[in-house]
């Protein structure tokens, strides 16, 4: 039985960036930071992972780009030396602080006025969904049937066709599954089977879809087979060189791709 999968995790920090000053490197920003909470030149590169030279080759440019010294070391002396920053340096680390405070506001107010848009966020909630298998679609739930053991849950896709799939009464009370949530299904290349037969009562498999051939590739031992569903999805098949030979698949060529009901993974796009 294929494990189900729920997507509680998906962030909604949709909006994301980092902040550049021209002509100052975040490296630079950040050691300036260090050295002025540690008053060490040497403490401040472990902190940001740098070497003692690297460490000091960036404040070199830094002071040598900047019409005033940022960085001041002194060597010596009752308490032993120390490196610091100057006015100026600190002047120029409380700017940047300050921009990054007005810089992480602007990204929460895109953030909170895609949150609003709720075609937005499913479209994005699609897009940042990884996984291994190599065959991901959307659809609808659009029935449940739950049995003594398991349920038969069934997803519509974009281009009408209906996909069967075997849940655990478990996991369809652990995903929360309703008729008109959306949904994904992930099925590994392994699990479909392609044939150029039409008569459905040969096979087993619950699911059969219509799709034709986009390409083919092979190598001495597997084939990938990407064919094209109506509503423009691909799935990938994998199948053996002596399985494209017998089937003749070449680009263009209308297949039916078949898979069991066990074989998806069914997953929930949770609501934000």
């Amino acid at each position: 039985m294929a494990d189900s999968l729920n997507h509680n995790n998906i962030s909604t920090a949709w909006v994301d960036g980092e902040l550049r000053l021209v002509g100052l490197d975040s490296r630079m920003i950040g050691l300036l930071r260090a050295i002025d909470q540690s008053g060490s030149i040497n403490q401040a590169a472990k902190q940001m992972c740098l070497s003692y030279k690297g460490a000091w080759q960036i404040i070199e440019r830094a002071n040598n780009g900047a019409p005033k010294t940022l960085v001041s070391t002194a060597t010596g002396g009752s308490k032993g030396g120390g490196t610091c920053l100057t006015e100026a340096g600190r002047s120029l680390l409380a700017l940047f602080t300050r921009l990054e405070q007005q810089h992480r506001q602007f990204l929460d107010q895109l953030n909170r006025s895609l949150a609003d848009d709720p075609d937005t966020v499913l479209l994005l909630q699609r897009l940042v969904v990884k996984t291994s298998a190599r065959n991901q679609i959307f659809g609808c739930i659009t029935a449940i049937q739950a049995g003594a053991v398991n349920a038969e849950v069934s997803v519509k896709l974009k281009g009408g066709e209906q996909v069967i799939t075997s849940v655990t009464l478990t996991s369809l009370n652990d995903l929360g599954l309703q008729v008109g949530a959306d949904a994904v299904l992930l099925v590994n290349s392994a699990d479909i089977t392609l044939t150029v037969d039409s008569d459905s009562n040969r096979f087993s498999a619950r699911n059969r879809l219509s799709c034709s051939v986009i390409r083919v590739q092979q190598d001495e031992v597997n084939a990938e087979v990407i064919v094209l569903l109506p509503g423009g999805e691909t799935l990938v098949a994998m199948v053996t060189p002596q399985s494209v030979q017998s089937l003749a698949l070449m680009p263009g060529m209308p297949v039916w791709a078949m898979f069991k009901s066990n074989a998806p993974v069914l997953g929930v796009m949770s609501p934000l």
